[in-house]
């Protein structure tokens, strides 16, 4: 019992992806028929990614490799996960956007976020390293997408409250989120002193919290009629 509650501690953003699938399935009919009916599937992909790298992490029985060279890396997991991520939001976002020009940017940003990992694999291993500049270069392109949304729903006169508005609280949550992952990951990949000595990586860790708080309330407060 005490491994478990040690496990849950060392990994407490695990059940936060767990209750975050729950509430999400359970709302679902509120956003059935929108550009995040495919939501569900990737909270549960998440909470799976995050399951094996602690897993390959912790356990022999879970490596990918007999290779002792490769033990315990969990890395590719999170690089694979990442392109995985990107590409989804990216999707949400060309299908929510209106205005043609907005859609027609989000679409290069994808293509450039795919070229951006494509080229990573020329100067860094996958397995061995996590693909940080792709990361980066991604996730501004992902706030420029929101960023096009915010812009396209402040033009716009609604009867609703963005309150019920899923996709506001979606969008507030991966603002935040991606503000602060590629300030963290510059610092743990390129200032490693600092990250030494302070606990930078705990801030990422907040604003997972908060990001799947977000998704939460968002499922939670939602209305069909509200989303935009």
């Amino acid at each position: 019992m005490k491994e478990f509650y040690d496990f849950l501690i060392d990994n407490y953003t695990i059940p936060i992806y767990l209750v975050t699938w729950i509430v999400v399935v359970l709302r679902y009919r509120t956003y059935y028929d929108t550009p995040l009916q495919y939501f569900p599937i990737f909270i549960m992909y998440t909470f799976l990614s995050e399951m094996l790298a602690v897993l390959i992490l912790r356990y022999e029985e879970f490596q990918f490799f007999s290779d002792d060279s490769y033990s315990n890396h969990n890395v590719i997991v999170y690089n694979i996960y990442a392109l995985v991520s990107f590409l989804f939001y990216y999707y949400i976002y060309w299908h929510v956007l209106k205005v043609k020009k907005h859609k027609a940017w989000v679409l290069y940003g994808a293509l450039a976020s795919i070229l951006s990992f494509m080229a990573s694999l020329f100067f860094q291993n996958p397995f061995h390293a996590s693909l940080y500049y792709a990361d980066i270069i991604s996730s501004f392109i992902l706030l420029f997408s929101i960023g096009l949304y915010i812009k396209e729903k402040r033009s716009e006169q609604s009867s609703y409250s963005q309150i019920h508005n899923t996709m506001f609280w979606t969008s507030m949550g991966l603002a935040v989120f991606y503000t602060c992952f590629p300030i963290v990951y510059f610092i743990v990949h390129e200032i490693p002193k600092i990250y030494l000595e302070y606990p930078i990586f705990q801030v990422l860790m907040i604003a997972v919290v908060f990001m799947h708080s977000s998704f939460i309330i968002g499922a939670i407060t939602g209305r069909r009629k509200a989303f935009r």
